[in-house]
């Protein structure tokens, strides 16, 4: 009991003695941290992740059972390590780097949006995916959050357009010349179609998939976008997000988990709502 105490003593004495500078340090940490986790999580990984547990509780057991040789041979291994994880996590280094690329400057200094436009946007998607579904009509509709998809934008055709289910609807019609791309939604708009996707690298994703799901997938593995799929084969609607894919949705589904990745509101009175925009920003809706 008097260690305990003694132990509890340290930590409080620790935290009442802990800088600003040490805890904005501690929270960078734990960030990175949780990053890497999510990343393992989403991807395989997570099984290197495993081996290298094992190995750095192997060099432990070596070191206290005095196995000298083992020692060793783990010890210099681990020297390398470093150079080794960069060629193993090469992909998905890349798309952490490109997420953080892409983040856009102008989210960070606005800091306020407009909702309306979002909330029309989801609105009309909703009524164009339930009725391509029931006409078993792909398509592929990308909605930009803070990472910024110009590469994808720029290579397509631009619309730069209000979000309309018709519109939508005439985009993914099996004979129009952009129903093959993909449609980019950004602030609410369409900014453009006929976009191309990455095609996801992920080795588990099953063989039932098509390029459309998997170009909807690896979309949301390079970026932090909210990718909405209609399946052509089957109607079936889909979303994919973090690299994470929710099939076979229903209309009410779909659009409850759109508006809970894309807006998040809080009531205040019956005049004014303020929430969150992408997880992230705050916004505010008139009347």
């Amino acid at each position: 009991m008097k260690q305990l105490a003694n132990s509890i003593n340290q930590t409080v004495h620790y935290l009442l003695s802990a800088r600003v500078s040490d805890i904005i340090d501690i929270l960078i940490v734990a960030f990175f941290i949780y990053e890497l986790t999510a990343l393992f999580r989403k991807t395989n990984s997570n099984k290197i992740a495993k081996g290298i547990v094992f190995v750095f509780l192997a060099l432990w057991i070596s070191d206290w059972l005095g196995l000298t040789v083992i020692h060793f041979v783990l010890a210099k291994t681990v020297e390398v390590g470093v150079l080794a994880l960069i060629i193993l996590f090469q992909p998905e280094l890349r798309r952490a780097l490109e997420r953080f690329g892409n983040r856009s400057l102008m989210y960070l200094i606005r800091g306020t949006v407009q909702v309306q436009t979002v909330d029309s946007a989801i609105t009309q998607t909703v009524i164009a995916c339930k009725a391509m579904s029931e006409s078993r009509t792909g398509a592929l509709i990308v909605f930009e959050r803070v990472n910024k998809l110009d590469s994808q934008i720029t290579t397509a055709t631009i619309i730069n357009s209000d979000t309309t289910a018709e519109l939508i609807k005439n985009i993914f019609y099996n004979k129009a010349p952009l129903h093959d791309g993909a449609v980019i939604i950004s602030g609410g708009r369409i900014a453009a179609a006929g976009c191309m996707l990455p095609l996801s690298t992920n080795q588990n994703l099953s063989r039932e998939l098509g390029m459309r799901h998997r170009a909807g997938i690896g979309m949301s593995e390079h970026s932090d976008a909210v990718v909405a799929i209609v399946s052509e084969e089957t109607g079936a609607i889909s979303i994919a997000v973090d690299g994470m894919l929710k099939r076979h949705l229903t209309p009410e589904t779909f659009e409850k988990i759109l508006r809970n990745e894309l807006i998040y509101e809080d009531s205040l009175d019956d005049d004014k709502k303020t929430g969150k925009l992408f997880g992230l920003f705050k916004v505010k809706r008139n009347g």
